[in-house]
């Protein structure tokens, strides 16, 4: 196996997880997104999206990190990620898809305006004009540049501080609802490790309180994956010091205007 991979990437690090989880071993190639390597001619041969990760086991190729992590669990089904039942594994893709639909552009939105809204000011004219030029779809360059240019008054950041209280807003619930550990009770699932990469960039922004403080079942549950040997290996522990720090740093700069911007949220809601 040869996994695509880029450094502090999101969705990398759930693929990273369940290969931990399974105990698989995998050679990986790192993607340099800055450098805009995710477009070279043979990448896009594999990753016709010029995204990361990218999975090719025996010659087959396989992308998309919630589809890569299903298919792990399909060809080494111990320990299972995945629910046995029809309901069960409908409750679990309920959550793959939330994260997919939501919360991955929520996070790109929040991150982009924390720190590399800040790197792409010291790029050059013309270099910083092809990252909007490499952006892909028109919808995906206009919330690129919307972020870029506006910082945490951008609408879109306003939808990635609403997407992230109602995901709370559920977590709590539906941990209620299971009676916990887990997001679909007591067994661990691609559910958890679908979002904990997502938790975890928030919290290394420092931001992770203004959503969190308060639902003591989301509190709990974060603190118990956090925990997990998987997850300290291939989160913090494939992170360097410079990263971690970088990601304080700018979430510092932002956090009191995400927190407002939550409260404008939960106001027209009332």
């Amino acid at each position: 196996m040869k996994l695509y991979k880029a450094g502090n990437s999101i969705c990398t690090q759930k693929v990273f997880i369940t290969l931990d989880e399974k105990g698989l071993d995998y050679d990986t190639h790192n993607i340099n997104l800055f450098n805009n390597e995710q477009f070279d001619p043979e990448y896009l041969k594999l990753n016709p999206k010029g995204v990361v990760p990218t999975l090719v086991d025996d010659g087959r190729v396989i992308v998309e990190s919630t589809l890569i992590c299903e298919y792990l669990d399909d060809i080494c089904p111990e320990p299972s990620l995945v629910p046995d039942d029809a309901y069960g594994k409908a409750r679990m893709r309920v959550w793959s898809k939330y994260v997919d639909e939501g919360i991955f552009e929520a996070t790109r939105e929040i991150s982009f305006s924390a720190m590399f809204r800040e790197k792409m000011k010291s790029m050059p004219e013309e270099k910083r004009r092809q990252r909007f030029k490499s952006a892909g779809d028109a919808t995906r360059g206009a919330r690129f540049k919307s972020t870029f240019e506006e910082g945490t008054e951008s609408p879109y950041v306003f939808q990635a501080v609403a997407n992230f209280e109602k995901l709370f807003k559920n977590l709590e619930q539906a941990l209620d609802e299971s009676g916990g550990p887990w997001i679909l009770g007591e067994a661990y699932s691609l559910a958890d490790i679908n979002l904990m990469p997502y938790v975890a960039r928030m919290e290394y922004l420092t931001l992770l309180d203004v959503w969190i403080a308060g639902r003591p079942l989301s509190e709990a549950w974060w603190a118990r994956a956090k925990e997990r040997p998987s997850f300290r290996e291939c989160v913090p522990g494939r992170l360097t010091g410079d990263d971690i720090s970088s990601m304080a740093e700018y979430g510092a700069k932002i956090r009191d205007r995400v927190a407002e911007r939550r409260r404008e949220y939960l106001d027209g809601l009332q």
